[in-house]
């Protein structure tokens, strides 16, 4: 068969995926490179879905950290890599990018980033107007099953039967175990997807009872057999199953392939007063008791102020798992109580039972083995002409924003290499 390097036709570009990543760089190569003719194939009926639901529908874009070195720290798995994509095409390029499309984005306290009117239809609209003012062929509810390789080319079969030619492929469907097999037919190295951003189930009826409390900060330990503690500092979540918040879930990332080693069993310890030491703990403790002598314990918490606002009713919590009596006095607070209660406003441990789902963001780890892939253009080092972006490699981040820069940046690279004319495999 001819190079069709050599050829007068246009570049057949095929992208299996129609998430972010994939659609994106669908645009970005067909924008680049209008001679090119692009197509997409996604599996389901609904392009973009993961778009539509991200940040309880309002569509967490990007986040605003614009410097690569401190970028990649929000990413358990895949930072290294990404670090020179990220000098490439970071979050301030993505806002840039939908600016130019006439879509703003607006920064929230934490640094997230929305779209200003707070739904994600703007952003699905932008893109869709974009594929289609491109000239992006998209086709839905077309599964591919199956990809080979003949001479340069690759030939897709869909679901039906029918077989698409291409001189590009890029695979960019997430985490679905067929793109990664597809990905394996190809000579690729899988490793193996386990779930990443989720909530940590707690078997404490007391716990549930708090249902919707939240602390922040706090300071939050997973402690596993044989295993240095990993921590987190942040907002905690009380929920009628257990635990959730930006702790835990930044928690559950960085711990994703070890806690699914354990079946997610572990021990959860949690520091309340997180700014405070046990010692200053025992001081406020101390004032108290001198202070309010005949008010009862769990009538006064002397950490419900500013900077530490303890919840009321997490304070009682705290006072019963402490083993003290509700309606002993502050005058009867004995030595033994104090450090019992100490240990509890410091160092809760709670036993971590399994684990829930984060309904607004499902993520996991795994995927493509990174060494296999060239961050410069995000093209197969094991086979020529064969790209690939998002969650069907093997990077993930915590939540905030960053799963869908990583999906950006990736689909962009890949769309800025795809059309080109002379491969840099054949020079």
């Amino acid at each position: 068969m001819k190079n069709r390097e050599s050829l007068a036709e246009p570049l057949e570009i095929r992208v299996v995926g129609g998430g972010a990543g994939g659609f994106f760089a669908a645009i970005v190569c067909a924008e680049a490179y209008p001679q090119a003719q692009v197509s997409l194939f996604e599996a389901g009926s609904q392009l973009l879905s993961k778009v539509r639901i991200s940040g309880g529908g309002r569509c967490n874009v990007t986040h605003s950290c614009f410097d690569p070195a401190t970028l990649i720290q929000f990413y358990p798995r895949g930072g290294k890599a990404l670090r020179g994509a990220f000098t490439r095409f970071q979050p301030k390029d993505t806002i840039a990018w939908f600016a130019k499309r006439g879509v703003t984005l607006k920064t929230e306290a934490d640094g997230r980033m929305f779209p200003i009117t707070d739904s994600s239809e703007t952003i699905v609209d932008c893109l869709t107007q974009a594929a289609r003012r491109a000239g992006v062929q998209i086709y839905t509810s077309a599964p591919v099953s199956q990809v080979r390789r003949e001479g340069d080319r690759f030939i897709l079969t869909l679901k039906s039967g029918k077989e698409i030619w291409g001189d590009r492929l890029l695979l960019a469907s997430g985490s679905s175990p067929q793109g990664l097999q597809l990905a394996r037919s190809l000579g690729h190295q899988i490793e193996s997807a386990v779930p990443s951003l989720f909530t940590f189930n707690i078997p404490d009826s007391q716990l549930h009872e708090l249902a919707g409390l939240s602390v922040e900060p706090a300071r939050v330990q997973l402690i596993l057999p044989e295993q240095k503690p990993l921590e987190q500092t942040g907002a905690v979540l009380i929920t009628h199953w257990g635990l959730s918040g930006p702790a835990v879930l930044k928690l559950s990332a960085w711990g994703a392939r070890v806690l699914h080693q354990h079946r997610y069993q572990a021990t959860v310890r949690i520091h309340w007063l997180p700014t405070e030491t046990a010692e200053s703990v025992r001081q406020t403790l101390l004032a108290a008791k001198t202070e309010f002598p005949k008010r009862s314990i769990a009538a006064h918490n002397p950490f419900s102020q500013s900077p530490h606002n303890l919840p009321r009713r997490l304070w009682q919590y705290l006072i019963l798992k402490a083993g003290i009596d509700e309606t002993g006095r502050w005058a009867d607070f004995s030595k033994q109580a104090m450090n019992r209660l100490i240990q509890q406003l410091t160092q809760t441990e709670l036993p971590m039972r399994g684990k829930g789902v984060f309904k607004e963001e499902f993520v996991t780890c795994g995927g493509v083995s990174l060494k296999e892939v060239n961050f410069q253009t995000m093209e197969s080092r094991c086979c020529p002409g064969l790209y690939f972006a998002g969650e069907i490699l093997d990077i993930d981040g915590i939540t905030g924003g960053f799963n869908f820069q990583s999906a950006w940046t990736t689909g962009w690279l890949a769309g800025q290499a795809m059309g080109k004319v002379v491969h840099p495999s054949y020079t």
